[in-house]
């Protein structure tokens, strides 16, 4: 329903507000990123190694570390890009990309924050209350 009174605009961003720390550099990079594919997230490199298991516990790969990002948001969208993966979704994602890859439609990776934290334990809490600190100096 948000989206149909949007009718004058070109891009969409979508931020979780489980993550205050966004920045105004962090949102212009995504829509420059979004201009060359229409739909663009920010996400940082993952540092950890991760491992895919089975419903038992089992390690069944070891994906290579250079190719996995950890998506975060803001996430920009051409307006009729994310109005046509709403109007056609199906089934469950973690993320509105998702939604515009399952269309086919190519989504540009550009470079998040390692501040840009999602808060959801009360350690992301503390966490951000440093990096927030860091800010208003």
């Amino acid at each position: 329903a948000g989206l149909s009174r949007l009718s004058n605009c070109d891009w969409v961003v979508i931020h979780d507000g489980a993550r205050p720390l966004v920045t105004v550099d962090l949102i212009n990079r995504g829509l420059e990123a979004a201009r060359e594919t229409g739909a663009a997230v920010a996400a940082i490199p993952v540092t950890d190694t991760i491992k895919l298991v089975g419903d038992d516990r089992i390690v069944r790969q070891t994906p290579p570390r250079q190719n996995l990002w950890a998506i975060q948001t803001p996430q920009v969208f051409g307006i009729k890009i994310i109005t046509e993966a709403y109007s056609r979704a199906n089934g469950d994602v973690t993320d509105d990309a998702s939604l515009v890859e399952q269309l086919g439609y190519r989504v540009k990776i550009y470079m998040g924050s390692y501040d840009n934290i999602k808060i959801t334990t009360p350690d992301d809490l503390a966490l951000a209350e440093v990096l927030w600190r860091k800010y208003e100096q």
